[in-house]
């Protein structure tokens, strides 16, 4: 299992529920998709039973910062992030503006993006496409993550509880 999550603007509960989520999940990897804001946010995140891979949002302005506090547990990089992971390529960016090139290539079997702070699973062609919404639900009132099963390629949205 893979958690998504992303927007997640500082809001500490919020994280804190996403990561007690993917533990519970036993995920073996969690992807944020960029606008973490600031490196004490990150901090939460170590204490996920896995590793990490993120992206730089729009608001995440201090990059050194970030890029220090995710050392421990996984990386962050300037979008595209494209990696394999159990065998599927996965290709993670925050802005949707420029997937129509991605996913046209047929390269990847899952794409990720954010910023819309609105969620969305599709099928397009072989790619499925996942924006996990908004894990700090400022924007909605709906703080959401996904989950994804590498083994069916399925995957969902779960509204976090309080």
């Amino acid at each position: 299992m893979i958690g998504i999550m992303a927007d997640s603007h500082d809001n500490l509960h919020a994280i804190r529920r996403a990561v007690r989520l993917f533990n519970e999940k036993g995920c073996s990897l969690v992807i944020h998709a960029g606008d973490f804001v600031a490196p004490f946010s990150v901090r939460e995140l170590g204490n996920l039973s896995c590793p990490v891979k993120g992206v730089f949002g729009n608001c995440d302005g201090e990059k050194r910062g970030l890029e220090k506090a995710l050392r421990p547990i996984g990386e962050i990089k300037d979008a595209p992030l494209i990696f394999r992971h159990d065998g599927l390529n996965l290709l993670v960016m925050h802005l949707n503006s420029s997937l129509e090139p991605y996913l046209s290539s047929g390269k990847y079997d899952v794409l990720i993006f954010a910023h819309t702070h609105w969620p969305e699973i599709r099928k397009e062609k072989k790619t499925i496409v996942i924006n996990p919404g908004e894990t700090g639900g400022w924007l909605s009132g709906n703080s959401t993550v996904a989950v994804l099963d590498e083994k069916t390629i399925h995957a969902e949205i779960i509204t976090l509880g309080a």
